[in-house]
């Protein structure tokens, strides 16, 4: 008689559902702003905004690329300590190059960098949770 064992079901933490909530608050965050990048501002304008604030026309695409991809592997939960990572700069970048200037408050004309720096904090958190539930990358 051969006595067959079973390893009870991995449990989810509170800290594996704050990543989950992270990463789907953040990677909807990236691909609305991927989509007003590109379908309201368009990649031609995106690029010529760029331009405007004295950066290389191409970066724009560069960007509008990543928030897309790198929404989506947020969402999907693949990569998340990397991407989250990866996607900091463009929120100290938009701080550097528009947000800085209006000051700290979001409210005011122009944005403050309030809400992007906010943002990158969260990315920061993330990076150090990890892929947390209901991700691809989880093992």
């Amino acid at each position: 008689m051969t006595t067959q064992t079973y390893d009870a079901p991995a449990t989810t933490t509170n800290a594996d559902l704050a990543a989950l909530i992270l990463r789907l608050a953040n990677g909807g965050l990236f691909l609305a702003h991927a989509w007003l990048k590109i379908v309201i501002f368009t990649p031609a304008g995106t690029a010529a905004f760029f331009q405007g604030l004295g950066l290389p026309g191409p970066m724009a695409y560069l960007i509008m690329a990543a928030e897309l991809f790198g929404g989506l592997a947020l969402i999907v939960g693949f990569k998340t300590r990397l991407v989250s990572l990866a996607l900091i700069p463009i929120l100290l970048g938009a701080i550097a190059t528009v947000h800085f200037a209006p000051g700290f408050f979001f409210m005011n004309e122009g944005g403050g960098w309030e809400f992007p720096a906010f943002w990158a904090v969260t990315l920061l958190v993330l990076s150090l949770l990890g892929d947390g539930a209901y991700a691809l990358g989880k093992r």
